[in-house]
């Protein structure tokens, strides 16, 4: 039986935040195989979200192989305005 992936603690928060600016979200941290949290569709595109708790957490060996092998578009986030940039709801400094 598969394990079940721990939810980070501020994937809740950036799925709302994501939801209430009108954008997709499907939840797929219990994928597995090293997939992304969350796939966000916004304003026609399509994105992977990597949720990390805080800038000292690592992504999984599982995590390393499936960003070098994707060709398409996944990023790592940790906090709401992180995600927003990285959908271009806001824009960056």
């Amino acid at each position: 039986m598969a394990k079940a992936r721990r939810v980070d603690a501020n994937q809740t928060e950036i799925v709302e935040a994501l939801r209430a600016i009108g954008a997709s979200v499907f939840l797929l941290h219990a994928v597995g195989c090293g997939c992304p949290d969350l796939l966000v569709g916004f304003r026609g595109a399509n994105y992977l979200l990597e949720i990390k708790a805080d800038r000292y957490a690592k992504l999984t060996p599982a995590e390393h192989r499936f960003f070098d092998s994707w060709n398409g578009y996944a990023s790592i986030v940790r906090t709401v305005d992180e995600a927003l940039e990285e959908i271009g709801a806001i824009l960056q400094d």
